[in-house]
């Protein structure tokens, strides 16, 4: 492990049902030199309550409302004075120090900008998600998805027939852990704030592959709860078609 100092951040809204989990992973497994950021878009479950007086070690920046993923994740850009920084959920836990392995890799590749890990259910079964970037066709096919029996269009999306034992360039990185170079990270602005949520992941992928090379990483793996919200969420489903066309629309 390198000496260089790791930054991340968490950006919650009524997230309580999850934020101890995760928070208790990260500290107890991460052995890098990491400083945590919670930014909380205004949570009326008592959550930034439960962060300030059980985690005193990070640092909590209450928003005052919720202005959506990406814009809470760009609050602390000014902050930030690490080499590397990691975006992280706040339904991620970890099993092991895969934020020191994600830096280790990122040390030994210079070209490559921004890092993604193997990413899990809770069960160990892995999560199939899009690494290409987002077509109309893929998102139907993720929509109507069979975990047991990908479609032909969702095993092009997950790159399901890549060689999974080892590292591979992708176009599109999950926005529920990934680590990004924070000198790139800063010089494209963070994230776009047009999008509110979802979406905004594979923007700052694409944007970042205008400078540096976006790598899928199998051998660190990190466990996602992924509630998939928008399936069963009118409002939310509402917000992920938003997203699509603003996304649909900028990289068109």
């Amino acid at each position: 492990m390198g000496r260089y100092k790791v930054t991340g951040c968490i950006v919650t809204h009524n997230n309580m049902h999850s934020i101890k989990k995760t928070l208790d992973s990260l500290l107890e497994f991460t052995r890098a030199d990491f400083k945590l950021y919670v930014v909380d878009n205004s949570s009326t479950d008592g959550t930034p309550e439960f962060i300030e007086q059980n985690y005193p070690q990070l640092e909590l920046i209450r928003n005052a409302g919720n202005t959506g993923f990406g814009a809470g994740h760009n609050l602390i850009i000014d902050r930030l004075d690490s080499k590397y920084h990691v975006v992280i959920n706040p339904d991620i836990t970890v099993r092991d120090d895969a934020i020191s392995a994600l830096a280790d890799y990122l040390e030994e590749h210079e070209d490559i900008g921004l890092l993604g890990p193997k990413i899990c259910f809770p069960d160990g079964r892995m999560q199939i998600l899009g690494k290409r970037d987002p077509k109309i066709k893929y998102l139907f096919a993720s929509r109507l998805r069979n975990e047991e029996k990908p479609s032909k269009f969702l095993r092009e999306y997950a790159m399901l027939d890549e060689d999974y034992t080892k590292p591979f360039d992708i176009e599109n990185a999950s926005g529920c852990f990934f680590m990004i170079r924070t000198e790139l990270f800063r010089k494209i602005g963070g994230f776009d704030e047009g999008y509110f949520l979802y979406f905004e992941d594979s923007d700052i992928t694409r944007t970042v592959r205008k400078y540096a090379r976006a790598v899928f990483d199998p051998e660190v793996v990190v466990y996602h709860e992924w509630e998939r919200e928008s399936k069963y969420n009118l409002r939310l489903l509402f917000v992920h078609i938003r997203s699509m066309f603003y996304y649909m629309r900028k990289w068109r």
